[in-house]
This record gives C-alpha cells, sequence and structure tokens, in this order.
C-alpha cells in the first residue's frame, strides 16, 4: 500500500510540475517540482527554536542538503518503483542475522542500500513491509515477529534489529507482545525513532501517527528495552525536540548535520551494525563450542 501510495504522489507532482511548465514556461515547472525541498528547509529552521542548544545554521544548511536528496531517493525511486528490488538474504552457513525495520509512511526499500551491503557480506536479512500504512503500530509486532522466527530458524540466535524512525516503536511493541516467547533479549540499534514521542506526530495521519505524538497514553504504555544503541541528531526535522530520539537506559550516539533521512546514511549507525554483528558472532561461536563440549562422545 505504501509503494502504492507514493506511486500515486509521484505521478501527481510531475503531472502537475508538467502543467505548470507548459502554461507558465519550464523554469516554473521545475521549480514546482523542487518545491519539496522549500518546505524541508521550514522544517529545518524551526529547530533553531525548538532545540536547546540549538545547531548551527551551518549544520542546519548541511543537513538539509543531504535530506533534499536522500528524502527524494527514499520517497520518489526507492519506495515507490523499487521495494522488492533487493529481496531478503538467507545465505546458507550465516551465522548472524539482521531485521531491518522502516520507518512512518515507508517501506523496505528504504534500506536497500543497507540490503546490498549485508548481502554481499553474507549477513542474514530480512526487510519486511510493514502494513497497514496508517494503521496502529501494535498491528505490526506479528510481522516482526515472523522476520524473528525466520533469522532464529536459519542462524539458530537473536537477530540483531535495526530499526529507522517509528520502526523502534514498532519493536517495542512487539517486544510487549512476543518478548516472553523468546530466551534472549535482543540487540537494537534505533535511528531517530520517537521513543518519546515527537511534536511533529501532531501533523500525521493515522492512528500511528497520533500514537507517536507526545504525551500520549499508548506511548507511555509502551515497555522500554534493555540493550539499546539510539541515534539522534540536533537537525532531525521530524523527530524533536531532539533529545526525544533517546529512550530512557539506552547507549546514546549524536551524529551532526544529517536529518531524520539521513540517519540510515550515515557511517556511525553502519560502524554500529558492523560492531553489534562481530558480538552476535562471537556469541555464536561460544555457543556452539559449549554445546560441543557438553555432548558426550562415543567410544
Amino acid at each position: 500500500m505504501n509503494a502504492r501510495l507514493q506511486r500515486i504522489w509521484v505521478l501527481v507532482r510531475l503531472a502537475v510540475a508538467l502543467l505548470v511548465g507548459s502554461r507558465f514556461g519550464w523554469g516554473w515547472g521545475l521549480l514546482t517540482l523542487g518545491l519539496h525541498a522549500g518546505v524541508l528547509a521550514l522544517g529545518f529552521v524551526q529547530l533553531r527554536w525548538v532545540n536547546r542548544p540549538a545547531p548551527g545554521w551551518g549544520q542546519l544548511l548541511r543537513a538539509w542538503a543531504g535530506e533534499v536528496v536522500a528524502s527524494e531517493l527514499a520517497f520518489s525511486w526507492r519506495q515507490p518503483w523499487r521495494e522488492w528490488a533487493v529481496a531478503d538474504h538467507l545465505p546458507a552457513g550465516a551465522g548472524a542475522g539482521v531485521l531491518l525495520v522502516h520507518g512512518f509512511a515507508c517501506n523496505r526499500g528504504r534500506w536497500n542500500g543497507w540490503l546490498k551491503r549485508l548481502r554481499a557480506q553474507g549477513v542474514a536479512v530480512v526487510a519486511p513491509s510493514l502494513e497497514p500504512a496508517f494503521g496502529s503500530i501494535d498491528a505490526y509486532a506479528d510481522e516482526i515477529e515472523a522476520g524473528v522466527r525466520r533469522l532464529l530458524a536459519h542462524t539458530g540466535a537473536m537477530p540483531v534489529l535495526c530499526a529507522h524512525s517509528m520502526g523502534g516503536l514498532a519493536l517495542r511493541a512487539w517486544w510487549r507482545r512476543h518478548g516472553a516467547g523468546h530466551a534472549a533479549a535482543p540487540r537494537v540499534i534505533t535511528l531517530g525513532s520517537p521513543h518519546q514521542g515527537t511534536r511533529m506526530a501532531a501533523l500525521g495521519l493515522g492512528a500511528n501517527a497520533r500514537q507517536m505524538r507526545r504525551g500520549s497514553d499508548w506511548l507511555a504504555a509502551l515497555p522500554g528495552l534493555d540493550d539499546v544503541d539510539a541515534f539522534w541528531t540536533p537537525c532531525d526535522q521530524v523527530v524533536n525536540p531532539a533529545e526525544t530520539a533517546i529512550l530512557p537506559g539506552s547507549r546514546p550516539h549524536r551524529v551532526d548535520a544529517v536529518g531524520h533521512m539521513g540517519l540510515v546514511q550515515s557511517d556511525e549507525a553502519w560502524a554500529c551494525l558492523q560492531q553489534a554483528l562481530q558480538a552476535s558472532g562471537r556469541q555464536t561461536a561460544l555457543a556452539g563450542a559449549a554445546s560441543s563440549l557438553s555432548t558426550p562422545r562415543r567410544i
């Protein structure tokens, strides 16, 4: 559903730009097509008053420029047209796995870059598309559980869970429903997740947007997670004030001069995932060695 809605949006934007260009000149048509960049700029400017300490104008400018590119790639190409361009990967002999969980109004195409890189490394990786697009975040728990179970069955170990934006709350909702069925808690990495809600959710549509509002009863009742790296940026035009992306008790990581979508492209987040995979691989190897030693040999 997300991909279909975004394809419609892309075609509407193009149609409006062509109409304006044909009537008033192609320069105006191109300007119409780029209006989203101006709207994004407003989101970054308001951070000068929302976040304390306020990010500098130079940081905001760099974040805005990167976000124009990142959002255009995501919402005009990868998500509407390339949702399934990179398939899930379950290679033989994989000792570690990753579950990638997208955010609000997105789909698995958001992770195409990471999917390609993880496939090249021989890592088992699953990336679901969460539906319904504007339903309750609780509705995504079973789809996440299915992905976790696929990776558990294939690798024998709990996967590393990496989530962008609303996906971090979806993981917490999943753990509330299915956590009792797992022997080990997961290693979790969240990128710009509104763990404490966000002001911008008031502008969103659907039950999931209402759940992400600051002070919502649903958010207050949501449990935490024990082993979390929470990435945040003072230039986040979607999740703000900036500190709302930090889950209490987590390991916070600040990334400067990137916007909300840009966190997925950050080198810091990728390095954290690599470290988590190495730790997961070591634990799996130790568990396998312990199992081998405890198994009596025939003489």
